[in-house]
């Protein structure tokens, strides 16, 4: 990836072409990222620009270990958790059992396309979603998801809890009780 190297220098040169070739490069997948954790696609694109405008101002810092994308995917997720926290107010709770709803089992998802598990996934409320999201495809605990989105590790469980409950719900009301189909 040499290339992929002189792209990045030249980047933090402030080399206009290189830092359109980069954005050409990455731009595509990180706005999957950034649809992810937005609430539709126009504060993706807002999250998707305001992310590369922090890689090219910190692409000085980056210092050529470990994965480039992993990196400015890192930048993208907190950009939007930025904008999250600017925009919502987390309410701590500590009532677990409140929340509690069965493992999901995930062969009850086997037959759902990866396009509509997403799509009930940007249905969630915005704060169960956020959760998920950092738990599930950052691979975040909670005790980091808890310093990134100012909460505590108790909200963390809570919000993921629920937000597995609710997409449970939402697979079997859109898609039918498929776990029958799977009885043990």
């Amino acid at each position: 990836m040499k290339d992929l190297r002189q792209l990045i220098i030249d980047s933090a040169a402030g080399k206009a072409k290189a830092q359109a070739k980069l954005y050409q490069l990455l731009a595509p997948k990180m706005f999957g990222v950034c649809l992810r954790y937005s609430k539709d696609e126009t504060e993706a694109e807002d999250n998707l620009q305001e992310g590369f405008l922090k890689v090219f101002e910190k692409i000085g810092s980056y210092r050529h270990e470990g994965s480039f994308e992993g990196w400015v995917r890192r930048i993208m997720v907190n950009v939007a958790l930025e904008r999250y926290r600017k925009n919502h107010v987390m309410h701590p709770v500590e009532d677990m059992a409140a929340y509690e709803v069965p493992e999901f089992d995930d062969r009850i998802i086997s037959d759902i396309s990866a396009k509509d598990l997403m799509k009930l996934i940007h249905e969630l409320p915005p704060r169960y979603r956020m959760v998920f999201n950092l738990y599930v495809f950052e691979g975040m605990n909670h005790k980091e998801i808890a310093k990134e989105m100012k909460i505590s590790v108790g909200t963390s469980k809570s919000n993921l809890a629920r937000a597995r409950g609710i997409l449970q719900e939402k697979v079997v009301k859109v898609f039918g009780e498929i776990e029958n189909n799977y009885s043990a």
